[in-house]
C-alpha cells in the first residue's frame, strides 16, 4: 500500500517536472526535424512575449507567443538562418522583442546610463563636501558690536 502511494507520488512529481520543462510549446507546433526544432527552441528562448513581457515566447501561453513560435518555425522551414529569423522578427516587432537587447546604436546610452549617473552623483557629492570644508566661517566676519550682541543672545537661551 505504502509502495503504491510512493510510486504514485513519484510519478506525479515526475509528470510535473516534465510539464514545467516543456514550456508552453504545444504538440502541434513541434517540428518533425529534431535539429530544426532545437534551433527553434534556442531562438524562442531569446524572444520576449509581447503580452507577458518578462517571459520568452517559449514559456508563454499567450496566443501572440504561439503565433511567434509558429512564425519562427515557418522561417526555419523556409531555410532562413537563426540570425535571419531573429532579424525578421525584430524588423516586424521592434527591438523590444529581444530578451537580451543589443548594445549597438543608441542602446549603448541605456547600458551606460546607470554607471554614468553613479559617477556624476559621486562628483556632485565630492564637490559639495569639498565646498563645505572650504566654506568661510561667517561668524568670524562679525564686527565687535555684533559679536557681543550674538554672545548676549546665546546666553539668554
Amino acid at each position: 500500500m505504502i509502495a503504491a502511494v510512493r510510486s504514485f507520488a513519484l510519478s506525479g512529481v515526475l509528470a510535473l517536472c516534465l510539464a514545467a520543462s516543456a514550456g508552453a510549446v504545444q504538440p502541434d507546433e513541434v517540428l518533425d526535424d529534431p535539429a530544426l526544432e532545437s534551433r527553434a527552441r534556442e531562438i524562442s528562448e531569446g524572444l520576449r512575449c509581447l503580452v507577458c513581457q518578462n517571459e520568452s515566447i517559449d514559456e508563454s501561453n499567450a496566443s501572440l507567443a504561439s503565433d511567434l513560435r509558429l512564425l519562427v518555425r515557418e522561417r526555419l522551414v523556409a531555410g532562413d538562418s537563426d540570425d535571419e529569423v531573429v532579424d525578421f522578427i525584430v524588423d516586424r516587432y521592434g527591438e523590444f522583442v529581444l530578451l537580451r537587447p543589443t548594445t549597438g546604436g543608441w542602446n549603448w546610452l541605456l547600458w551606460a546610463a546607470g554607471p554614468l549617473m553613479l559617477v556624476i552623483a559621486g562628483g556632485v557629492g565630492a564637490g559639495y563636501l569639498r565646498g563645505r570644508s572650504t566654506a568661510r566661517d561667517e561668524a568670524a566676519d562679525l564686527s565687535p558690536e555684533e559679536q557681543a550682541r550674538l554672545s548676549e543672545i546665546l546666553k539668554e537661551r
